[in-house]
C-alpha cells in the first residue's frame, strides 16, 4: 500500500437539520390551525400517506394565517441552505411552491417518494412524540443497492439507507430528488408534520 493516500469525497446528499427558535409558539398556531383543516376537510388527498390525513396545499395569500408566518420565519434557514449549496440566494427568487400538513395516527406511515420540479423540500416537526416514526432517506443512486457486499461496520460509503430520529420543533430541509419516507408511529398521539418544497424562479 502507498504510503499516500487520498480519499476524494463527491455527491453528498445533504439533510440539514435545524431547532427552530420560539418553536413552541409556532407550534400551538399551527397544530390549531391544522385541526381546523382536517375538520372542514376529514378526507384529504391520498399521496405517500399509508393512513393518516393529507392536507390540500394551504392558503398562503392570507399573510395572518400561522403557516405564512411560520415561512416568513424560516427564511433564513433556506438561505443557510443555499449558502451551504454555493447557490446564489435570490429573495424575489426564491419561490415556496407548495406548503401542506399531515396527521399521522397510530400505525400511520409515508411510504418512499421525491418531490420533482423543485430544488428543495422540508419536513417540519409540529408535534414528534416518542416512538412516533423516523425520518428515512434512501441512496439516490439506484446502482448502488444492485449488489451489495457484506460490511463490517457502517460507513458513509456504504449506507444506502439512514434515518433521522425527529424532535418537535426539527426543520429538515433536503434535496427534493432525495427518496424519503417516514416510518410508522408507534406512539398513541398524532405525528404532526408540514412539508413544503422550493423551488428558484428563472
Amino acid at each position: 500500500m502507498s504510503d499516500s493516500k487520498k480519499v476524494h469525497k463527491y455527491f453528498a446528499q445533504p439533510i440539514f437539520q435545524y431547532q427552530l427558535e420560539s418553536y413552541e409558539r409556532h407550534n400551538q398556531d399551527l397544530k390549531k390551525y391544522i385541526y381546523n383543516a382536517y375538520n372542514e376537510d376529514p378526507n384529504g388527498l391520498s399521496r405517500s400517506n399509508q393512513g393518516g390525513w393529507h392536507s390540500k396545499p394551504f392558503n398562503l395569500k392570507d399573510k395572518s394565517s400561522a403557516p405564512f408566518i411560520f415561512f416568513q420565519s424560516i427564511q433564513k434557514y433556506v438561505a443557510d441552505v443555499f449558502k451551504e449549496y454555493g447557490w446564489l440566494y435570490v429573495p424575489g427568487k426564491v419561490n415556496l411552491t407548495e406548503m401542506w400538513a399531515i396527521i399521522n395516527k397510530k400505525n400511520n406511515f409515508n411510504i418512499e417518494h421525491t418531490h420533482p420540479n423543485n430544488y428543495l423540500s422540508a419536513a417540519y416537526y409540529v408535534n414528534a412524540p416518542e416512538n412516533c416514526g423516523s425520518f428515512i432517506v434512501t441512496n439516490p443512486n439506484s446502482v448502488s443497492r444492485e449488489r451489495i457486499t457484506a460490511s463490517e461496520r457502517k460507513t458513509e460509503f456504504n449506507q444506502n439507507i439512514a434515518q433521522i430520529k425527529p424532535k418537535e420543533g426539527d426543520l429538515l430541509l433536503f434535496p427534493a430528488y432525495l427518496p424519503h419516507s417516514v416510518g410508522m408511529n408507534l406512539s398513541d398521539e398524532d405525528r404532526i408534520v408540514i412539508s413544503f418544497n422550493v423551488d428558484i424562479l428563472k
